[in-house]
């Protein structure tokens, strides 16, 4: 291997023992977690340095990764337009800039475009900077907005008046980053957190000319379990409190025109009864999973008698179709619904007549409804994509049944045709008998032979989907033979919440062994061997690369994990941690002996044992809120003690981002193309 004569960073071993339920755990790099100490910062920057060296030869090929990735970009590029409350709002890149500038027209396309916020101009003096939650007063004059400029997610809120361009003098510190407006165009509702754990749990409430010291608070969210956020009804007539937990919400509601009013309770929480509120006209309508409705049901209530015994079924419960969620318009109801793994978008007439589905020919596609701020429309905007098809915005009329393609991306450079992929979905049969489906794309010519070079993705846990989202960035795998495959595991809500229920909790393992039979099924398929099959997963996406190279470090070649939640008892004994408490009905409270000793069943770090190892990389942010920089550190000092192979090791930390990595959308694309050198390089692909 190239790096066979630099000789890795050894981390200092100070054991730490860790006790409960009467078990005594040791923990040899506890002492990584004080991100202060400067010898921390040595051995993250050691380890960095020995990445760098150990790759050095593929530098050149990084950097023409980069140019090439970069060279597929329309550079000067600009979101479809939306018209709302009067103007249309634009988001816009400029050639040779990393970060968008956001725009507004008043009344039409043809008016003279306002700048709100240049990016590039706030970024300036940042290693990080990232804007969000712009909000904006249903006078048009005021805009609230978000920055963070560390990568940590606790943001900063400030108000820029519209017409005078001035940035009021107050600034509302440790937020989420998102805030509301009232009717009243000056009272400003946001969400801040709490200062050790990042937990969202209190509601404020800004009377604009008025310190931020003055603020009220209007709600505090007690259970440790639950995050809390506020936003507008799209009606514009409520302002929504909504506290959420794993499998629990509850909501409270307020007339926008009365901002100092008290919220009124909507339905009190009752544990396992999830619900969401949408308002139209004079009721609420309900997605709930109430009267075991595994699956969702719709609901709806009177706007004045919101509690559960009033509401009454609208689309029932299905158990073979997961109900998503629901766009209201005046004349229709548009459900978002996934049957057999793939999305569906209904169109309902409230006549109750002619309801009807869009039609999708493929299986390896994603299709959702986007920007639909008017309820008296007869238009829906949504959104398609495939695995091979580049993402479109259509507006598509409900009545006639006309669309039209507003914007497909543009894959510059004239190379790109769609036709020379194949795309498929397959299904490889779990250990339990369990159909799991496999989506993937590659070039046109590729043999069964089982030597290709595949890379499978997977993610598998809080019920999030994988869809089949297009990217320029990938087809500089699949112009050099990889398939690139998409495994759509348990613990993900791909073919519903039954599929989510039977991958969490005590069934987590079902997450890792439905990878590890996928794994074998395209090994079986000779789409590739062992030699060139390739894991990729990030944050409990790389806890599930850290289960499996533990369980079967044999099947893969090469593995990537980006910033992996991989010392899973040790962060959740841990209370102070971001996001710690409100992850209990996902992996269990280990404060619970249950609990304890399944987790520590598979937790990563604590079952790194000697064996072989696949050649690994994996990479963390210093600022990182979500998944804390030390446990890959502490993940990665271990297995280089244990691993009895001298496959490659690497990990990479960035030093000045989070969760998300780098906040350009170039730079993003460089730490993009380091992992796919690191994969390139392992099949003896130099260029």
């Amino acid at each position: 291997m190239p790096e066979a004569k630099i000789k890795p960073p050894v981390a200092k071993i100070i054991p730490h023992q860790i006790e409960k339920h009467g078990h005594v755990r040791t923990d040899d790099y506890y002492w990584m977690n004080q991100r202060e100490k400067p010898e921390v910062i040595e051995y993250l920057n050691q380890e960095n340095e020995y990445y760098r060296q150990s790759t050095a030869h593929t530098e050149a090929f990084q950097k023409d990764l980069f140019e090439e990735m970069k060279a597929r970009i329309k550079e000067d590029d600009e979101s479809v337009p939306y018209l709302f409350n009067g103007y249309y709002y634009i988001t816009r890149f400029e050639k040779g800039k990393d970060y968008p500038i956001h725009s507004r027209k008043k009344g039409s396309l043809d008016a003279k475009e306002e700048i709100m916020f240049d990016c590039n101009v706030m970024a300036e003096g940042h290693t990080y900077f990232n804007l969000a939650g712009l909000s904006i007063s249903e006078d048009n004059t005021l805009c609230a907005f978000g920055f963070d400029t560390v990568s940590r997610r606790q943001y900063t809120i400030q108000v820029k008046n519209l017409v005078s361009g001035e940035i009021l003098d107050f600034k509302l510190e440790n937020t989420t980053g998102g805030s509301t407006w009232a009717s009243d165009n000056k009272t400003l509702f946001y969400s801040r957190k709490d200062g050790v754990t990042l937990r969202s749990d209190k509601i404020f409430k800004h009377k604009i000319g008025t310190a931020a010291a003055t603020d009220a608070m209007v709600y505090f969210e007690k259970d440790e379990t639950f995050d809390v956020s506020i936003y507008k009804s799209k009606s514009k007539k409520y302002l929504i409190i909504n506290s959420s937990s794993t499998i629990t919400t509850e909501f409270q509601t307020v007339l926008s025109a009365t901002p100092d009013a008290k919220f009124r309770m909507f339905q009190k929480r009752t544990r396992g009864l999830e619900y969401s509120i949408s308002h139209f006209g004079e009721h609420f309508y309900i997605l709930t999973n109430k009267d075991k409705a595994t699956n969702f049901k719709l609901m709806k209530t009177p706007e004045n008698a919101s509690s559960k015994d009033n509401w009454v079924d609208l689309i029932a419960h299905r158990e073979d179709v997961l109900l998503e969620d629901i766009d209201i318009f005046k004349d229709y109801l548009v459900v978002s619904e996934r049957f057999n793994g793939l999305n569906m978008i209904r169109i309902m007439p409230w006549s109750g007549k002619g309801a009807y589905y869009l039609p999708f020919d493929s299986e390896t596609y994603m299709a959702y409804t986007t920007t639909n701020v008017d309820f008296d429309t007869e238009i829906l905007r949504y959104g398609y994509q495939s695995l091979a098809t580049p993402a479109s915005v259509i507006d598509f009329n409900m009545k006639t049944k006309e669309k039209t393609i507003l914007k497909e991306q543009e894959v510059i450079g004239g190379k790109f045709d769609k036709n020379k992929y194949i795309e498929e979905r397959v299904w490889a049969t779990a250990k339990d008998g369990t159909k799991v489906p496999i989506s993937m794309v590659y070039r046109k010519g590729i043999k069964k032979d089982s030597k290709n070079p595949l890379l499978l993705y997977a993610y598998g846990s809080y019920g999030m989907t994988m869809d089949c989202h297009f990217s320029t960035l990938r087809l500089s795998l699949l112009d050099r033979g990889f398939i690139y495959a998409i495994a759509h595991i348990r613990g993900g809500e791909d073919l519903g919440r039954e599929w989510y229920d039977n991958g969490k909790l005590t069934k987590k393992k079902n997450t890792f062994t439905d990878f590890i039979d996928c794994s074998q099924f395209v090994i079986d398929e000779k789409f590739t061997s062992s030699k060139h099959l390739y894991a990729e997963g990030g944050s409990a996406g790389g806890l599930l690369m850290g289960a499996i190279i533990n369980m079967a470090p044999n099947l893969f070649n090469g593995v990537v994990a980006q910033v992996p939640f991989v010392d899973v008892v040790t962060t959740m004994l841990d209370e102070t941690i971001p996001l710690t408490t409100g992850e209990y009905d996902e992996w269990g409270n280990p404060n619970t002996k249950k609990y304890y000793n399944y987790m520590l069943s598979y937790s990563p770090y604590d079952n790194v044992v000697a064996q072989n190892y696949p050649n690994l990389y994996i990479s963390t942010g210093l600022h990182d809120s979500q998944v804390q920089y030390w446990e890959p550190a502490k993940w990665v000092a271990k297995l280089r003690v244990l691993k009895t192979n001298n496959n490659q090791l690497y990990l990479d930390t960035n030093m000045e981002a989070g969760h998300g990595g780098a906040s350009g959308r170039f730079e993003a694309i460089r730490e993009i193309a380091k992992e796919f050198s690191f994969l390139l390089d392992l099949e003896g692909i130099k260029k």
